[in-house]
């Protein structure tokens, strides 16, 4: 059977479900996606799991038999293993068939380290020894001391999906953390074949702020101006995507990377994340649509899958008129909107929020624990 996401793949652009929770893991669902959605990959945050472990009592079995001594740290990464283990397992087929191209399942550090390089190094290792699994990425925010810490782990022959990229400024960091991640590897001795990366660049927040900044400038706007400012509503995270798709492409050419591909390295995919529609005034699988091309990847959330199965069209476009892009960003510098102030407060929410998150879903854990242990007492 083949589907648009099928198309979407053969075009260039990997589907990875923007999800995970136990029972598609159990129940035939996740298999199912994998054959019938073309799916490629699969990854997890914070966000996702609170909400996993929130719902329903897939998890109370495996919760009670923990040691009682263990912290509700503890209790979420045994948790969040055991999911990513399965989740693994059930991509190893995809891993092998691609040689080791997609198939990957995310699992993240702790929020709490996104300003710590050594803690960061640390976790990764921690958490790549309990998965066992060579199609593991391990996920790290791409703060200064997070890109500091991709760089060690590639050196370290680690998979890496690094997250909360923004800024083309802060994928350009990334790009080079791999890069000299590589180097370094090499340079110790050590294949770098099947060192895997993806640079996870964030879309649909930028319109969010962006588009409310226009608009706040559209209610004091002179006529002439309100034409100008209405037509750059709903274009920015596309043209901000778009030229971090060119730098990939500016990047991973030449002879430096001529060196390392002939070594066996493999590209960093840009990967296109928060690629749900927020503004239902925009077509609900705009930024899968206008992102597709080589060599990338798009997460998308389950309802977002489901609508490009159902409607979504599949032209390249990732790299089609970025002049307009540049105009378009050009034309935001000039009625004043500093697009790298946007991208850094984005940044500064985006990790606020995941360790709300994760605060949440420890304390979420602690509460069910009590629950679960009053109850086995009770009987």
């Amino acid at each position: 059977m083949t589907t648009r996401l099928h198309a979407l793949r053969d075009a260039g652009t990997a589907p990875w479900l923007d999800f995970i929770e136990r029972t598609m893991l159990h129940d035939g669902e996740l298999a199912r996606r994998i054959r019938d959605d073309a799916l490629m990959g699969m990854t997890s945050n914070p966000t996702i799991f609170e909400k996993a472990l929130a719902d329903g009592t897939a998890y109370d079995a495996e919760l009670a038999s923990l040691p009682a001594d263990f912290s509700a740290r503890d209790c979420f990464e045994r948790l969040a293993t055991t999911d990513v283990q399965h989740a693994c397992d059930a991509f190893a087929g995809v891993y092998a068939s691609t040689d080791a191209r997609d198939g990957y399942v995310s699992l993240e550090v702790g929020p709490d380290l996104a300003h710590d390089a050594a803690g960061t190094v640390a976790e990764a290792h921690r958490l790549w020894a309990a998965v066992n699994r060579p199609n593991l990425m391990i996920k790290v925010p791409g703060t200064p001391q997070g890109v500091k810490a991709v760089q060690q782990l590639i050196a370290d022959g680690l998979n890496v999906n690094v997250t909360l990229l923004f800024s083309t400024s802060a994928h350009a960091d990334v790009i080079e953390a791999y890069l000299s991640g590589l180097e370094q590897r090499i340079a110790a001795g050590h294949s770098v074949k099947h060192v895997a990366s993806v640079a996870s660049f964030f879309v649909s927040r930028v319109d969010n702020t962006v588009d409310a900044m226009i608009n706040a400038r559209l209610a004091d706007a002179s006529e002439a101006d309100r034409a100008a400012l209405s037509a750059l509503l709903g274009r920015t995270a596309i043209a901000n995507a778009q030229m971090a798709y060119r730098l990939f492409s500016e990047q991973f050419s030449g002879s430096r990377w001529a060196l390392l591909e002939a070594s066996g390295a493999r590209v960093q995919r840009p990967l296109w994340a928060s690629t749900s529609t927020k503004n239902p005034a925009y077509r609900d699988v705009l930024y899968v649509e206008a992102l597709i091309g080589p060599d990338s990847v798009n997460t998308l959330p389950p309802a977002t899958l489901e609508a490009f199965r159902d409607h979504g069209e599949v032209h390249r476009t990732v790299d089609v008129n970025v002049a307009d892009a540049q105009t378009h960003l050009a034309m935001l510098t000039s009625h004043g909107i500093d697009l790298a102030a946007v991208t850094d407060q984005l940044l500064a929410e985006g990790l606020q929020s995941f360790a709300k998150s994760f605060d949440t879903l420890l304390a979420g854990l602690s509460a069910k624990r009590a629950q679960l242990a009053h109850a086995g007492g009770a009987q």
